[in-house]
């Protein structure tokens, strides 16, 4: 909005972990045990960082008012992506909690915008067994998927890290 742009309100979204939408609906912060979902990397009940949200907040960059919020299971999100399959887009997880919350909550006549951070293929398994079909690789994956991984098993510890550092080349 401080740019210019015409945004009535924004949406937090989130799957089942739904310590956000709680506190939004009724002020009280209240984080469970985290549960495993299809949207793994939504998998956060006490988000990290939710401070950073209260500043905005506090310095009245973000209203509550402008705020909705939603929390979507995960048979929800295998049916969302479904149904944006059906309309020639194929979702990840975590894209479809964010377009479903978005199509939840829009007014009539009221247009809006969800974000999707990855490409399907990073969550290749789980989109392939929702949709019931093989997802292709993009080109550039593709032509990457058969080169060895290029990781090192380490202990934690930090003399290892600085012995596996200094001998690379």
């Amino acid at each position: 909005k401080s740019l210019g742009l015409p945004v009535k309100r924004f949406i937090a979204a989130t799957n089942i972990n739904d310590t956000v939408p709680r506190f939004l609906q009724d002020g009280k912060w209240a984080p469970k045990a985290t549960q495993a979902t299809l949207s793994n990397a939504m998998d956060v009940s006490q988000p990290n960082n939710w401070p950073r949200v209260e500043e905005l907040f506090r310095r009245k960059i973000w209203r509550l008012t402008e705020l909705g919020y939603a929390a979507v299971d995960d048979t929800t999100t295998q049916q969302t992506m479904r149904e944006l399959k059906a309309k020639g887009y194929i979702s990840e997880p975590h894209a479809a909690v964010a377009y479903r919350a978005l199509r939840d909550q829009l007014n009539p006549g009221e247009y809006g915008l969800f974000l999707g951070t990855a490409h399907p293929a990073k969550f290749k398994e789980s989109v392939e067994s929702i949709l019931g079909e093989t997802l292709a690789l993009p080109e550039a994956l593709a032509e990457r998927a058969d080169l060895p991984l290029l990781s090192h098993h380490l202990p934690a510890d930090f003399a290892a890290l600085r012995k596996l550092m200094m001998t690379r080349q």
